[in-house]
């Protein structure tokens, strides 16, 4: 009996020593909590009371169009004598006037100025923009005879574009009737496939090849041989090199075949 009343003692203090340790774990957890939560209010705070993280959208502006470049009007000058009974006039497809006349305001406002110069008080309404030869300087900067005879404004244009460089025709590409082995300054052997080693296939490969005008190989195709050959046989064609070949004094591309003979030793 003693024995169990020990044993019971012991057991009542462990489980209140774990009770302790829980409430004292629950109650740590719960006081970090509640300071991680108002170190992150304030620091919430302190992140909208600063001006530097604000955006503000002020205005838009779109982007404008190219304004039209208007065409300068050729202002001519008339012959007519100074003896007629009206007098030299001039004339113009519109009456305009100044743009600095405040008592005529004009009807429609345009952000491109016109190309017909101001009409003067005796202009006419006509078919082109025309200046009497004693009348004084025209828009475009002509000036007129003392004589009175007549004067031609010539507007100056821009030089034409160059013409075009014509364009290279495309470059030959020579095709050699024989086997390119022989014409070769360097053919390294290519490796021979441990596959192809092992399951003892042997036997030529023919590879089509492309030489540029250095003797360099560009292009590189098998065409015939056993397929377990062919791949090895391509990569050592593009480290072949040759003599450059000219027709006349220009370098041109060959075309022709290297032969590669694999055998088991």
């Amino acid at each position: 009996m003693f024995n169990n009343l020990i044993e019971s003692s012991s057991h009542a203090g462990e489980f209140k020593r774990r009770g302790s340790f829980f409430l004292f774990t629950i109650a740590t957890y719960i006081l970090l909590f509640v300071i991680a939560g108002v170190a992150s209010i304030y620091a919430y705070d302190a992140q909208l009371s600063n001006p530097g993280t604000e955006l503000e959208l002020i205005s838009f502006v779109p982007p404008q169009p190219d304004k039209p470049v208007p065409e300068q009007v050729k202002v001519r000058r008339s012959n007519t004598t100074a003896n007629t009974a009206e007098g030299p006039r001039s004339t113009r497809p519109v009456l305009l006037d100044r743009t600095d006349n405040p008592l005529n305001v004009p009807a429609h406002t345009s952000t491109i100025a016109s190309t017909i110069p101001p009409a003067n008080r005796d202009t006419l309404i006509g078919a082109a923009v025309l200046e009497p030869s004693d009348s004084g300087p025209g828009r475009d900067g002509g000036h007129s005879n003392a004589s009175g005879s007549s004067n031609v404004v010539v507007v100056e244009t821009p030089d034409p574009p160059p013409a075009p460089t014509p364009a290279p025709g495309p470059k030959r590409i020579i095709t050699s009737p024989g086997v390119l082995n022989g014409l070769a300054l360097s053919l390294p052997k290519p490796a021979y496939p441990p596959m192809a080693k092992q399951a003892g296939v042997e036997g030529p490969v023919n590879v089509q090849v492309v030489i540029d005008e250095t003797g360099k190989v560009i292009s590189s195709k098998a065409v015939t041989g056993s397929p377990l050959l062919r791949n090895a046989a391509q990569q050592a064609a593009f480290g072949a090199r040759f003599s450059p070949t000219k027709l006349g004094d220009q370098a041109v591309k060959v075309s022709g075949v290297i032969t590669y003979n694999f055998i088991l030793h």
